[in-house]
């Protein structure tokens, strides 16, 4: 089995595609020697493309404000314990101001669907910071919108979005969302950021409920097939006031080789060592750049919210995880032979 699995691995990386049959093979297979083989090629890869860099992303949690109710998020809308908050234009731009000075040079807008921020407003703040901080680039994390404001978005100075299909398995996408969101619906937001022109990220969560091997090889297949310019992976963390508030944690070696698997199937693809990762593992962090990631999103939000963005249990927001932990994340960067450069860093691609 095991020379089978190193194999599969092998056809990665020469033709950066396999069966769905393939994929859950890989997947079912899973042993920390295959997993070391899989961070080894995945490693090479990235390394060919660019080097030993990690690029950082300045993350602003604008506001927990949210219309939906996913059954595994902490700021889903039904949940009374949730201290609400929403950042001002202002606050925000003072964000940027003190990740500018300390050299984020981009900055990654991410909140609940809250309705405050219609197209006006936030195509206000878009067009200020695109104006203040020329030389950024612009992520969002807002959600589902048609496309007609993924397109003035765009025009306003948004260059990126991110929007996690979080499982490219309908029937589990159902046993996590209440039936007022759709996977089509999701899937047709990411087909209208592409064709806008915007570099687009998806992603999953692994070791969520329900999910299966099958599950995590169709999410495998839609990145092939979707090939994202971002891809967010973590493990499902459970949150205390959620459905799911009982449920396993997903887990952290599987997470980080699946982030090798997808360094193999699309090379340049801009990877990032999550969040959750470095909740669940005090070096989760270092172990998902070693899986073949290359980029981390520091915490800019202003630290009177941060423990408010709580999407699951325990979330850290601080030391390596925060902005002004930049010095200590580059110190442990380098201990691993990385080194943490504060540039816009764009897709490289082949």
């Amino acid at each position: 089995m095991k020379n089978k699995l190193i194999l599969l691995i092998d056809k990665l990386r020469k033709n950066r595609k396999l069966s769905l049959e393939e994929y859950q093979t890989l997947i079912q297979g899973y042993s920390p020697e295959i997993a070391e083989y899989a961070a080894t090629e995945a490693v090479n890869v990235r390394q060919q493309i660019y080097g030993n860099k990690v690029y950082v992303r300045g993350l602003i949690e604008i506001s927990n404000i949210c219309k939906n109710d996913c059954y595994y998020c902490g700021i889903r809308k039904s949940n009374p314990n949730c201290d609400r908050y929403r950042l001002s234009k202002e606050e925000i731009l003072e964000c940027c101001r003190e990740g500018y000075e300390l050299g984020f040079r981009t900055f990654v807008m991410q909140g609940g669907e809250d309705g405050y921020y219609t197209d006006d407003i936030l195509c206000d703040v878009v067009s200020a910071i695109h104006q203040s901080f020329p030389d950024c680039a612009i992520t969002l994390s807002m959600g589902e919108r048609n496309k007609e404001s993924y397109g003035k978005l765009y025009e306003a100075g948004a260059g990126r979005y991110l929007l996690r299909h979080e499982t490219a398995e309908k029937e589990h996408y159902a046993k996590l969302h209440p039936k007022q969101m759709s996977y089509e619906n999701r899937l047709k937001c990411l087909k209208d950021l592409k064709e806008i022109g915007y570099q687009v990220g998806c992603g999953f969560m692994v070791g969520s409920p329900y999910q299966s091997s099958l599950s995590l090889a169709m999410d495998l297949k839609f990145v092939e097939e979707f090939q994202p310019d971002m891809c967010g992976i973590g493990p499902f963390i459970p949150h205390k006031d959620t459905i799911f508030k009982e449920e396993k944690a997903g887990s952290v070696e599987m997470t980080c080789y699946l982030l090798s698997l997808i360094r193999l199937i699309y090379p340049p693809v801009l990877l990032p060592a999550t969040t959750a990762l470095g909740t669940l593992d005090r070096k989760g962090r270092e172990k998902g750049i070693l899986s073949g990631a290359n980029v981390v999103m520091p915490n800019l939000s202003p630290l009177s919210v941060r423990k408010k963005y709580e999407l699951y249990n325990n979330k850290i927001s601080s030391g390596q995880e925060s902005a002004q932990g930049l010095e200590e994340l580059k110190v442990r960067m380098k201990e691993i032979s990385y080194e943490v450069v504060c540039e816009k860093g764009d897709i490289i691609k082949l």
